[in-house]
């Protein structure tokens, strides 16, 4: 919330205390325990699936020798090709940053439901693009890689907004670590898909023209059920009460938490989020009185407004270095460079079979996934700073120790297997390090800080953050793997210590908070008295201050909840009396 600057900070500090006692272990039971959510979100998720497929195949296709034939000088193995190659692999980037910009705009206005759809739509224009190049040539292999960009990073941004907001405090980190989990997925099953179709007509120079443009086609399917699904799927509470249908939202709430609409953890936690949206509004209409309806071409020009206010208050710009900062640091760990050019980095580590490279190549999918999986079990339990503190050290580590091995060996793979062999284990340790820590965490940080008005854009500004840092490390991976050999790895291991330093020292720790309380962890400075006022009296005219303070006193609710749902729900709502 962005009011609260003048509150007491003992009330602040008590309430929190207070819900972080009843609220109960976050973890697997908390996850059967909020079922429902948890399969809406892991529908969501398959927007994170064409993410990391789209991600991973085209790794594999650039080394196929029926694609290199049709792309001629933009898929070769001279070095004076590496920037076309570069460009090939990192236009999707450069749309998914453009697509990201969009995205704020696109989920305010359509909502996050059926901003998911107009993205899906896209993506899928751009496959259906891709596939003419059977004839068209490379030039639809760039045009449809864009366009497919557009709906990647508007994916990548709404779909973690999206979880975030139907989500209860205790789960959540866990349902915006789905997305990664579903990233993962996608690029594993690229990658073997990949290793399949290398066989069609052969691997070798008889190599069919299916075999790169199968991979490719099969996106089709999982973005064709992700288009007819969200239909069934709900609005997100939060931007039903923005946009002024709160009895539906009421309803939302309720069967997302499986409580009937009158329940007093529905109903607190309704006001609550009523309470953020009218403080935005009135905000909004005191500053800006021509934009105050919500209409399109006013949120359009909001956008600006709220991208502007995040620079503007200590707090706000505290929250800008958080999400920007730690993407860039996730990019430059140099995931993607792996991702993007896996079996061209394994043959340059002496494994000079295709097939081999790309049997190894399918390895990373496959511990990725599984390392991945623990951070979705745990992450509400363990923490988002030590989980990214720990794996940027490991990943910087893998890094170093491959460098050190390129170093001695990369003119004599032939008569140092062993040595080529030990740095591809490091890759793969590398990606476990990633799986676990900066693949999901990074997303749930910059999903969950922002307030109500500036989340669509907030999330925007990291999202881009991450794809235009995405778009630098695909562009010049090649040319550094070709120019500076080793000195590759050491860029990104010192980088990634830089990572790890950043998170320890900058990033504050945002597990099991609500949605709306995050102004207490980063702090309120800048915040008018007379946002304050406005809040309290917001407070006091939608009667959350009352019910509140009785549920403060335990005079009733906690004793209520407990007793009609047995569950640990009820302190998601407990802490809301912090922004009294």
């Amino acid at each position: 919330m962005v009011a609260g600057g003048n509150a007491a900070p003992g009330f602040y500090d008590a309430a929190l205390q207070r819900r972080q006692t009843l609220m109960g272990a976050s973890g697997p039971a908390a996850l059967v325990k909020n079922g429902k959510v948890f399969m809406i979100a892991m529908f969501a998720c398959i927007g994170g699936l064409l993410y990391g497929y789209n991600q991973g195949v085209f790794s594999g296709v650039l080394t196929m020798p029926s694609f290199q034939r049709h792309m001629g000088n933009y898929d070769s193995n001279d070095p004076a090709d590496q920037t076309r190659k570069g460009w090939l692999t990192s236009i999707l980037e450069l749309g998914a940053w453009f697509g990201t910009l969009l995205s704020g705009f696109l989920a305010e206005t359509a909502s996050r439901k059926y901003g998911i759809l107009i993205a899906t739509s896209v993506f899928i224009l751009g496959v259906v693009i891709q596939t003419t190049a059977i004839s068209a040539g490379h030039n639809s292999i760039l045009g449809g890689r864009f366009i497919t960009g557009m709906g990647v990073g508007s994916l990548s941004m709404i779909v973690p907004m999206y979880n975030a907001e139907v989500a209860p405090p205790e789960v959540r980190g866990s349902l915006i670590a789905l997305q990664q989990l579903a990233i993962c997925f996608g690029i594993m099953i690229s990658f073997w898909i990949d290793y399949g179709t290398n066989y069609i007509g052969g691997s070798g120079d008889s190599q069919h023209e299916a075999a790169w443009l199968l991979p490719i086609c099969l996106q089709l399917f999982p973005a064709a059920v992700l288009f007819a699904g969200i239909l069934f799927m709900p609005f997100s509470p939060r931007w039903l009460v923005h946009h002024n249908r709160e009895e539906e939202a009421r309803k939302v709430l309720a069967n997302l938490r499986d409580l009937p609409p009158d329940h007093e953890l529905v109903e607190l936690e309704f006001l609550e989020i009523k309470a953020q949206s009218m403080f935005e509004k009135r905000t909004v209409a005191e500053h800006f009185p021509h934009l105050r309806e919500l209409t399109a071409w006013n949120i359009f020009k909001l956008q600006f407004v709220a991208i502007g206010s995040l620079f503007k208050t200590r707090a706000m710009f505290k929250r800008v270095i958080v999400a920007t900062v730690t993407m860039f640091f996730q990019q430059w760990t140099g995931i993607n460079a792996i991702l993007y050019y896996a079996p061209t980095i394994f043959k340059s580590l002496g494994l000079s079979s295709n097939t081999t490279s790309l049997l190894a190549t399918g390895v990373v999918g496959v511990v990725m996934f599984i390392a991945t999986i623990p951070s979705v079990l745990y992450i509400d339990k363990i923490g988002r700073k030590p989980i990214l503190t720990i794996g940027a050290i490991g990943m910087a580590i893998c890094h170093i120790i491959v460098a050190a091995i390129v170093a001695a060996d990369r003119y004599s793979w032939a008569t140092h297997k062993a040595a080529g062999w030990g740095a591809v284990v490091m890759v793969w340790l590398f990606v476990v390090h990633f799986g676990y820590s900066w693949g999901p965490c990074a997303w749930i940080i910059v999903a969950e800080i922002w307030p109500l008005s500036n989340r669509p854009y907030g999330i925007a500004l990291g999202a881009s953050s991450n794809w235009m840092n995405n778009f630098i490390v695909g562009q010049v991976t090649p040319d550094m793997i070709s120019g500076i050999s080793y000195g590759t790895y050491l860029i990104f291991g010192i980088l990634t210590f830089g990572g790890a330093a950043f998170v320890w020292f900058f990033v504050p720790e945002t597990k099991r908070l609500t949605l709306e309380e995050m102004d207490v962890i980063f702090g309120s400075e800048g915040t008018a008295q007379a946002d304050f006022e406005r809040m309290e009296e917001i407070n006091k005219e939608i009667g959350l201050d009352t019910l509140l303070r009785g549920a403060g006193s335990g005079s009733g609710v906690v004793g209520t909840e407990k007793e009609h749902s047995g569950s640990e729900k009820e302190p998601h709502l407990e802490a809301t009396a912090e922004h009294e």
